[in-house]
Order: C-alpha cells, then sequence, then structure tokens
C-alpha cells in the first residue's frame, strides 16, 4: 500500500515539474511586441524595396493595426503612401500622405510627404469636360506646401506643376470662349476671350487665343480692334513662319470682310435713298 501511494502522488508530481518547466521555457522563448513589429516592419521594408508595393502595402496595412507605441508607426505611414505613390494609386496615396502629415508633423520625412501629397493631386484623373475640383484641390496642396516651406530646393518643381495646373483651368476657358464662337455669338466670344488673356496672359493657348479675337471681330465688323490683336499675335510670334502664314490669311480675311461690309452699307444706303424717293412720291 505505501508502494502504491508513493507512485501515486510521484506522477502528478512530476507532470506539475514538466508544466512549469515548460511554461518557464515558453515564457523565455517569448518575442515582445516592439520584436514582432520590427520583424514585420523589415519584412515590408523588404518587400518594398523589390518593388512588390502590392505586398507591401498589405503587410504595412498590418502594422498599422496592431503596433501603435510600439516605435514603427512613423516609418509604415510614410513607406505606405510611398507604396501607394509608386503603385500610381493616387487618391489612396495623397489620403495616407495626409495622414503622415497630421500624425508626425515634426518627422523628417514632413516635407517630402507634403511635396508628395500635392503631386498625388496632380495626377488625380482629370477631364476637361468635367468638373475641375482635382485641379483646384492640387493648387491648393502646392500653394500650402510652398507657404509651409518658403525655402524649399523644390520650388522649380512646385512652379512647374502649377504652372501646369493654371493651363488645365485656362483650357476649359479657352474651351469655353472656343463653344460660343462656334455657335455664333461673337460678342460672348471676344469677352469670355479677353477675360482669358487678362487672367492668364502667359498660357499657351495666348496665340491662339488672339487670332480667334480678330475673328469675332471680324464678324462683328469691327476690323480696326481685329487688326489690333492679329498684330499682336504678329509681334508675339519671334518670326515663325507658321503663324506668319496664319497672319496672312487673317489679314486677307479682314480686308474680304471689310469690303463686304462697305458694299452691303452702300446697298442700304440706296435702298434708304429709293424708300424716301418712293414716299416723296406717293406724298
Amino acid at each position: 500500500m505505501k508502494k502504491i501511494f508513493k507512485c501515486t502522488l510521484f506522477v502528478p508530481l512530476f507532470f506539475y515539474m514538466a508544466t512549469v518547466m515548460g511554461c518557464s521555457s515558453t515564457s523565455s522563448n517569448k518575442i515582445t511586441h516592439t520584436e514582432w513589429c520590427k520583424t514585420r516592419y523589415e519584412a515590408a521594408e523588404g518587400l518594398y524595396k523589390n518593388k512588390k508595393y502590392g505586398r507591401t502595402v498589405e503587410k504595412l496595412e498590418e502594422i498599422l493595426s496592431t503596433c501603435a507605441g510600439s516605435g514603427y508607426m512613423e516609418q509604415a505611414q510614410f513607406l505606405l503612401a510611398e507604396s501607394h505613390f509608386n503603385l500610381e494609386q493616387w487618391i489612396e496615396a495623397r489620403g495616407e500622405y495626409g495622414s503622415f502629415i497630421v500624425n508626425f508633423p515634426g518627422s523628417p520625412f514632413a516635407e517630402t510627404a507634403e511635396f508628395r501629397k500635392a503631386v498625388s493631386s496632380f495626377n488625380m484623373e482629370y477631364k476637361i469636360d468635367r468638373d475641375e475640383s482635382n485641379t483646384t484641390t492640387a493648387m491648393k496642396d502646392f500653394e500650402r506646401y510652398l507657404a509651409n516651406h518658403p525655402n524649399t530646393p523644390l520650388r522649380d518643381s512646385v512652379n512647374y506643376y502649377y504652372n501646369l495646373l493654371v493651363d488645365r483651368v485656362a483650357e476649359k476657358e479657352f474651351q469655353t470662349g472656343r463653344l460660343y464662337l462656334r455657335m455664333e455669338k461673337p460678342q460672348a466670344a471676344v469677352i469670355y476671350f479677353k477675360e482669358f488673356l487678362e487672367t492668364y496672359p502667359n498660357a499657351k493657348r495666348r496665340q491662339e487665343v488672339l487670332f480667334l479675337i480678330a475673328d469675332a471681330y471680324t464678324e462683328l465688323d469691327q476690323f480696326e480692334s481685329a487688326r489690333e490683336y492679329l498684330t499682336i499675335a504678329k509681334n508675339e510670334s519671334n518670326e515663325d513662319k507658321d503663324v506668319q502664314k496664319r497672319a496672312k490669311k487673317a489679314e486677307d480675311k479682314i480686308a474680304k470682310a471689310e469690303e463686304s461690309y462697305e458694299k452691303r452699307l452702300k446697298k442700304e444706303a440706296e435702298k434708304k435713298r429709293l424708300q424716301k424717293e418712293e414716299k416723296k412720291l406717293a406724298e
């Protein structure tokens, strides 16, 4: 009986000791939360360097949802934005850069993030015949960037993008003015085109607009004004042969229109004279 009792005590004691030792061993091998996040981030960074941006996004989103307080949130947020940027997912990239700027305003990557946010806005879908809100958003992003970083070495790049955005807006205005001309509303076209020249003096469509104003004034029988804008177009052409040829055709068109106008005036004057004579005879 004593032997059986001793054996009975030994068995549970053995299992208890084995369990304690096992738990102790497991506890000593368990990685910390920070180490876990570090491993995940390094894996995501490796994917990014290998240009596997889609898989990088998946890894980084996991890190951002589970690694708060680990010290890897800043790097993960910026790399996520960069991944979307490289995938040309412009809406997502702009959103992630925006989040990064808000969450980590003192980061050494904050200026880069703000610039790339604006570039992402620039690259968002744009169609001339649709709402221009994306263009307006991009212009505001670049303006905000320059306001926050007035001494940026990227000013030339900002000016390049911004001028292209201005051309987008100007193009829409140009198309509207040309539409009025096609609808045979030359007076409305003149108003629109003159406002275009005042608002966008350096637009790439400037010379085209000068010719179209000349056409509109010709249709309005205002030949001196037509020649005035035609002269401006010629003077700004730097002796470009194609422009000079077009100007010559426009001059001939004005001359013919003026001749027709004078003949029309003579006919109208003759008609009025005959009407007066007929009236006198009738009296």
